[in-house]
């Protein structure tokens, strides 16, 4: 029995490593949310964190900021729910065979 709980505790801390690694590249992993046809811009990382955001100076209206204000939210968001899409992928990846299909992690994500 010690043996088994061993092995466990092994697997546990290679697949912790292996979580770890994941996180650092989904820091280096970008991706976009697009507004207006591209006008606004916001790219993400793979942790949900908001890294860049281009807006169009065509777009820019001061008679209109509310339509600027729902163009770059709309972006935002986009790119959140891709960044989130992106890190279940590689997670999922890396997971693959150790979790049960279903079963989620809380925090791992």
């Amino acid at each position: 029995m010690a043996k088994g709980v061993g092995s466990m505790m092994k697997q546990a801390q290679k697949l912790q490593s292996k979580l770890a690694g994941i996180q650092e590249e989904l820091a280096e992993k970008r991706v976009e949310g697009t507004a207006g046809g591209g006008v606004v811009v916001v790219t993400a990382n793979g942790q949900q964190e908001i890294v860049g955001i281009k807006i169009d100076p065509e777009v820019v209206n001061r008679e209109d900021v509310e339509m600027l204000e729902d163009l770059i939210l709309a972006a935002a968001q986009e790119a959140r729910r891709k960044s989130q899409e992106l890190a279940e992928q590689e997670m999922q990846k890396a997971t693959a065979g150790l979790i049960p299909p279903g079963m989620n992690l809380p925090g791992l994500i």
